[in-house]
């Protein structure tokens, strides 16, 4: 068997860059060695591509160092990295791409088209999928059509940010405090708050507009955080449902990743055919936002309703070693090492189709 050349790409230029080279370790420990030649290909802050030599160099947090400069060329008909070092190029034919990105220019359709246009078979959603998903406003229109219950929203854009008191009675108009605050671009509850009163509401908004021109405001659900995966491509398949039991009053940035106390549950128990209608919620939300490869798709289960109410859709959820995603398909006997090679080989289908 020929080794194929897998370019893994990580970091970014999103505020989940931190998140994506831990998750990027994982993807690479579980690429065959027999199968995938692997090439590492590390994205700044500052939006440097930098080809890496080896995982310890993410590890140790020195890969930033390399004086490798890539870029993938702009000729098609050669699907390769192009590599620049002193002075000297070098390139690399890609058989396929494995992008861990997670956010901004990763998960919202940017690379996924610079993939389209270099026609290297690629890991995950596609250009809309990615783009539509990312932007919490237009999932949630997308989500409006499908008689699935989501929580009460109201969009504020930067622009309106010019009179306050407008937008806090826009808001207040139509959700009743304690409200949660979103940038409605940015992942692993980046620049999320939750707001009691008027002070905190505007307190709230500015903190989202750091992060995204467009936030959303959300009405509260009491209730159990539940999440459920999907893989697969033409042929669908949902993963059981996972509880997340967060240590803070909500499962934001610091307690998702650095507070020891939150835990994920990938045996609730749920009350009768709850888990099934999680699963068939998520399979339908993944199909109306075109969904292929992978996705995790979060929900609440209110309390005292037992309502199922969709929060959001993540293209590229996370692969730490607490990430629900693959804790889920290895609930179902399907370890890491088969999930990562399940979605290359999806990969390479869609461009066999």
């Amino acid at each position: 068997m020929n080794k194929q050349n897998i370019l893994v790409i990580f970091g970014g230029q999103s505020s989940e860059h931190d998140v994506s080279c831990m998750s990027v370790q994982t993807i690479i420990r579980s690429l065959n060695e027999e199968h995938y030649n692997k090439y590492l290909l590390g994205i700044t802050k500052e939006g440097e591509w930098l080809l890496v030599d080896s995982i310890e160099e993410i590890q140790n947090n020195t890969w930033r160092e390399s004086k490798k400069h890539a870029i993938l060329s702009p000729d098609a008909t050669k699907k390769e990295l192009i590599v620049e070092e002193n002075g000297k190029y070098k390139s690399i034919k890609i058989d396929v791409a494995f992008p861990v990105l997670h956010g901004l220019h990763g998960e919202d359709g940017t690379i996924q088209g610079l993939f389209e246009l270099a026609k290297i078979p690629y890991v995950g959603c596609g250009v809309l999928a990615s783009a539509v998903s990312m932007d919490k406003f237009h999932t949630k229109v997308i989500v409006d059509t499908l008689d699935i219950r989501q929580a009460k929203w109201v969009p504020v854009r930067k622009s309106e940010m010019k009179d306050m008191e407008q937008v806090i009675a826009k808001v207040e108009n139509a959700i009743p405090y304690p409200v949660f605050v979103k940038p409605a671009n940015a992942g692993s509850s980046q620049g999320v708050s939750k707001a009691s009163n008027r002070e905190e509401l505007r307190k709230s908004i500015e903190n989202a507009a750091c992060h995204d021109t467009k936030i959303l405001v959300e009405e509260t659900i009491i209730g159990r955080e539940i999440e459920c995966a999907v893989l697969g491509g033409e042929e669908l398949k949902a993963s059981g449902v996972g509880e997340v039991l967060a240590a803070a009053e909500f499962y934001d940035y610091e307690a998702k990743y650095f507070n020891a106390e939150s835990k994920t549950n990938t045996r609730p128990q749920f009350p009768d055919g709850i888990e099934d209608k999680v699963r068939e919620h998520a399979l339908k939300i993944f199909e109306a936002v075109d969904g292929y490869g992978l996705a995790r798709i979060d929900f609440f289960l209110e309390e005292g309703t037992n309502d199922i109410v969709f929060n959001e859709l993540n293209t590229l959820p996370g692969f730490t070693n607490i990430s629900m995603y693959p804790m889920l398909w290895a609930e179902k006997g399907m370890e890491v090492t088969q999930l990562v090679e399940k979605l290359v080989q999806l990969a390479y289908k869609r461009y066999d189709q």
